[in-house]
């Protein structure tokens, strides 16, 4: 899968109305972008047991057993952006930021459009591929519209998810991480989708990504569909660890979210698959969070007929047409 960030400010066509409409949700805003290059800088942080937590969408079950998996082993917790999503009601929205605010965040496309001050024609800011419906995509604006609506009712919600950075660089045995929402590229980027990391012409753009970031592992999660790739490349070795979504199914019929691990020490919670790279462990650990209590909640909020609902009651009931088995890593692959 492919999608190009186009450029608001770089568009050569005038735009009516009803064009910029129909193009919302599409649109990746020029301040999405950034290049490969800016992961070349000093770490931020380091950690021995690191666990990247994208995709909450406001799920506090799942949230529950994150926190308690990392208690467990004391690890380091960084939301990777869209931990707000289906929480569009003023005690849930609330409750959210303040339990993810004691950890490390970055901002998703979520995050971003709820902070933003006026309307450049981004939508939900998911920067959706044409493959993904029109009628996917404008329930995705409608959802935004309400949960901005909510913050917007919360004193300094703006100004602190506007704060949060895009990125960030870690340090885990060694091993230079990347944390990113979408991709290397962009704030909402899809080629660190499963079908664009299987495109075999995706790997002279991996290869350019790694000679330009010198990011050993890149942790994304803004596809909503888990994957976790190793390859080797002229430029070295990279590994892109996708943890697809932490507070819904990630497979066809299941029922528990994703996160992604990477530690010195093999984890001691059961992994759905992973890897060891130069004694790092990057492993993907399912969250098994009570679904009744959380599809109680989104019901509440999202009954039949919403948009929410529209969208997400299957996946969160059945999961996604998507297998482990097109999720873990494949063979260490070498382009000449």
């Amino acid at each position: 899968m492919t999608a190009t960030c186009v450029d608001r400010e770089s568009d050569p066509l005038p735009q009516h109305q009803g064009e910029q409409a129909e193009t919302a949700g599409r649109l990746c805003p020029a301040d999405y972008r950034y290049p490969p290059s800016v992961f070349d800088r000093p770490v931020e942080l380091a950690a021995d047991v690191l666990y990247v937590v994208g995709g909450l969408y406001g799920n506090l079950a799942a949230l529950d057993v994150v926190e308690r998996l990392a208690e467990q082993e004391q690890a380091t917790v960084v939301f990777n952006g869209d931990f707000h999503w289906f929480d569009a009601e003023p005690a849930w929205f609330a409750e959210t930021e303040q339990r993810v605010g004691r950890h490390r965040a970055t901002r998703g496309n979520v995050e971003t459009e709820v902070a933003r001050v006026g309307d450049i024609g981004a939508g939900c800011g998911c920067a959706y591929p044409a493959s993904i419906a029109e009628n996917v995509v404008r329930r995705s604006n409608e959802i935004l519209a309400e949960l901005r609506a909510t913050a917007q009712a919360l004193p300094g919600v703006g100004p602190r998810l506007a704060a949060l950075p895009m990125h960030l660089v870690a340090d885990v045995g060694g091993l230079r991480i990347g944390i990113v929402h979408g991709d290397a590229n962009a704030l909402a980027g899809w080629s660190f989708a499963h079908d664009a990391l299987d495109a075999p012409a995706g790997l002279a753009t991996l290869d350019a990504v790694r000679r330009a970031s010198r990011i050993d592992v890149f942790a994304s999660t803004h596809t909503c569909l888990a994957v976790l790739r190793d390859v080797c490349l002229p430029a070295g070795r990279l590994t892109i660890v996708n943890n697809g979504a932490a507070g819904m199914p990630n497979f066809s019929a299941s029922r528990f979210g994703l996160i992604s691990r990477i530690a010195t020490t093999p984890c001691p919670h059961r992994p759905l698959y992973g890897l060891v790279r130069d004694g790092v462990h990057i492993d993907a650990i399912p969250l098994h969070y009570d679904s009744e209590v959380f599809l109680r909640r989104f019901l509440a909020r999202w009954p039949g007929g919403s948009s929410a609902h529209a969208s997400y009651f299957q996946r969160i009931t059945a999961g996604p047409d998507y297998a482990v088995a097109q999720a873990r890593p494949q063979r260490a692959t070498t382009e000449a």
